[in-house]
């Protein structure tokens, strides 16, 4: 066995034999660290020799066997459940509940005669009991067990000793394995200790989650061969200055990545919002100009969110914007397509747009919704009462079709909406919408004709 020492990049893992101040790779500055390479002689030889492939055809498909968790959020984002003998990565940032969520998890899981081990190595077994008291106390039972580890081998050992249906590591970037000289929470480390809990879930057929800290990018820390050894990848969103939480499925080999999860942090932990149209929409619209619901999708899921449009004239200089929770680019193109066409001068006016709740929209949808919501705003007239708005504004000022407008009046009219504005060339396919006041428009001057309560105001 011989070791030699290279240097390997924390950020694409790319390997050099001497230190750079700039990985070749990526373009990374100063990302370089001196590892220890091991490098095996016979590496030629090991590989399994009876090892041969089968014929499609002769292939027995095991049935799936989903955990089901009693947490009806996540188990949606999961598809069923979680799979066993799957491996989920849980991301997101520092204090948003990655610990609250996973804990509770082990929690319910617990609740059902599962054998739970949960491994920190952040925390020791007393913090996660007074917050295990905190979030539940029936959920202390003596199926779940803790294990406060940072040694990747000892970890194995205790799987090896207490045999659990489902371990939980908090978090990857913390352990360290023994046979690597790196610190904790480098490419190498992660990759190396990552691969050996994966192995042994996999070879044992059990179910893990492991937790995993993002990067100031957003992304998950550590190589990106990371992502593609589990099986589904969660990232857990939302601003700490609200109580709303997004659990999002970017990854999922056993389920669609269309779900979401909503989330509400509270004193006993993160609790699924049983109605989230209700949770997004704060204020009276028939009474305050420049407020305007749309109904969102994300993904197939219907959610009323509500956007505020403010437009002053500005003081000085050049025009401010400012925008939170909406794409800027998209938002700027619609501002100057409006200016062209309903002739506002708009170039002349400050504008600031917002989504209620820390809620970020990219869907197309609500375009017409922004709209609606600047043009309100600027003259000073509410949107009629109860309609909610959706559609794509072309450069043009056509409206464009939408995906799943069925569903979006559907969710309109469950929350007491009396009607609906939507793109003409969509095709309503449910005949049980007669009673529900559907316009729909085909050009963006069409729209304000049926916005505003006060319709000559609106055109002035």
């Amino acid at each position: 066995m011989q070791k030699a020492a290279l240097f390997e990049c924390q950020s694409c893992a790319s390997e050099y034999p001497k230190w750079k101040g700039q990985c070749e790779a990526c373009g990374e500055w100063n990302t370089l660290i001196e590892t220890k390479s091991v490098k095996e002689n016979k590496l030629k030889n090991n590989y399994n020799k009876d090892a041969k492939s089968t014929v499609l055809a002769d292939v027995v498909q095991e049935d799936i066997f989903y955990y089901k968790t009693d947490i009806t959020e996540l188990d949606n984002v999961l598809g069923n459940g979680l799979v066993k003998g799957s491996v989920v990565l849980l991301g997101g940032e520092p204090g948003i509940g990655k610990s609250t969520l996973s804990l509770h998890v082990c929690q319910q899981c617990a609740q059902q005669a599962m054998k739970v081990l949960y491994i920190s190595a952040e925390e020791s077994e007393g913090q996660i009991k007074s917050r295990a008291l905190r979030l539940d106390k029936n959920g202390i039972t003596e199926t779940l067990w803790v294990f406060s580890q940072t040694n990747m081998m000892a970890i194995i050992k205790e799987c090896e000793r207490l045999d659990p249906d489902i371990v939980l590591l908090d978090s990857i970037q913390v352990v360290q394995h023994p046979e690597l000289s790196s610190l904790e929470g480098t490419v190498s480390q992660v990759r190396y200790c990552a691969t050996t809990l994966i192995n042994w879930v996999k070879s044992h057929d059990k179910s893990a989650i492991m937790i995993g800290h993002i990067t100031k990018d957003g992304q998950i820390a550590g190589p990106k061969v990371l992502e593609h050894l589990v099986d589904a990848i969660l990232y857990l969103e939302g601003d700490r200055h609200f109580n709303y939480r997004i659990l999002r499925c970017h990854k999922n080999r056993y389920g669609s990545t269309d779900h979401i999860g909503l989330f509400e942090m509270k004193e006993q932990g993160l609790i699924p919002i049983k109605d989230p149209s209700q949770a997004f929409i704060e204020t009276a619209q028939d009474t305050t100009p420049g407020s305007v619901i749309v109904p969102y999708s994300q993904g197939n899921r219907i959610i009323l969110l509500e956007i505020q449009a403010l437009v002053i004239e500005s003081g000085y200089g050049m025009a401010k914007r400012n925008f939170v929770g909406i794409n800027p680019n998209r938002a700027n193109l619609l501002i100057a397509a409006l200016d062209k066409l309903c002739h506002l001068k708009l170039s002349a006016h400050d504008i600031f747009l917002t989504v209620i709740g820390g809620f970020s929209i990219t869907d197309p949808s609500a375009d017409l919704a922004i709209a609606v919501a600047i043009i309100s705003s600027l003259k000073q007239q509410a949107v009629s009462d109860r309609v909610g708005i959706c559609g794509e504004v072309g450069l043009t000022g056509e409206i464009r079709p939408i995906s799943y407008v069925d569903k979006r009046i559907l969710e309109l009219k469950k929350c007491g909406f009396k009607g609906g504005i939507i793109p003409k060339r969509n095709v309503l396919s449910s005949t049980s919408l007669n009673s529900f006041n559907i316009i729909q428009v085909g050009y963006i001057k069409d729209v304000l004709q049926y916005s505003f309560i006060n319709h000559n105001d609106a055109h002035a």
